[in-house]
C-alpha cells in the first residue's frame, strides 16, 4: 500500500461505507492488541475498542490528513479513551495470560513447544508488567500497533527523540530483566 493510502481511505470513508470497512478491517486488530496489552481484560478491552471506533466514525470528517496520519490520528483516540477509562475505573485487573498469548500452532506440534512458547509469553508479559506507563506503553504502540516512532510521538505527544531513547532504553531493560528470568 501506498504511503497516504489509508489517509486517502479516511477522507473517502466519510461518504464510502466499503472505505469505512477497510479501514475498520485493518486498524481493529491493531487498536485492539494496543489496548489489551494495556488493560490485560478482553471485556474492558471490547468496551475501550467500542468508545474508539464509535468515536472515529463521530470525527470522521474533521480527520485532516494534511495535519496527521490516519493512524496516528486513530491511535490517539485510542489512547485517550484508554486514558479516560482507566481513569473512570479503579480497579486492578488480573491478567488473562492464556487469553492473549493463546498459541495458534498447528495440531501437529509437539506439547513441549506450545508449552515452551507460553513459558516465554508468560515471561515477556511479566516483565511488561515491570515496565513505568510510558515504556510500556511506547512498546505496545511499536510492536503490538506497528506504529512508527513519528506516529508514536505524536500519539504521546512526545519528541520522536525521546521515543528513540526510551525505546532503546526500554528493550535493554526488558532484555535485562528477562535475563534475570
Amino acid at each position: 500500500m501506498p504511503k497516504n493510502y489509508y489517509n486517502e481511505l479516511a477522507v473517502r470513508a466519510t461518504t464510502d461505507e466499503d472505505a469505512f470497512e477497510e479501514l475498520y478491517e485493518y486498524f481493529f486488530p491493531r487498536v485492539y492488541n494496543f489496548i489489551f496489552a494495556r488493560l490485560k481484560n478482553s471485556a474492558d478491552a471490547d468496551d475501550v475498542v467500542s468508545v474508539t471506533f464509535i468515536k472515529m466514525n463521530e470525527n470522521l470528517e474533521s480527520y485532516n490528513p494534511d495535519k496527521a496520519a490516519f493512524s496516528t490520528w486513530l491511535f490517539k483516540i485510542a489512547n485517550n479513551a484508554l486514558i479516560d477509562y482507566v481513569r473512570r475505573v479503579d480497579r486492578n485487573n488480573e491478567t488473562e495470560w492464556n487469553e492473549f498469548f493463546e498459541p495458534a500452532a498447528p495440531e501437529n506440534e509437539k506439547p513441549e513447544v506450545v508449552l515452551a512458547m507460553n513459558e516465554t509469553s508468560c515471561e515477556l508479559l511479566r516483565a511488561l508488567d515491570k515496565l513505568n506507563d510510558r515504556e510500556r506503553r511506547i512498546i505496545e504502540l511499536k510492536f503490538w500497533s506497528d506504529l512508527d516512532t513519528r506516529s508514536i510521538a505524536d500519539v504521546l505527544s512526545i519528541s520522536e527523540g525521546n521515543v528513540r531513547v526510551t525505546l532503546h532504553r526500554t528493550l535493554g531493560k526488558l532484555k535485562n530483566i528477562l535475563g534475570d528470568v
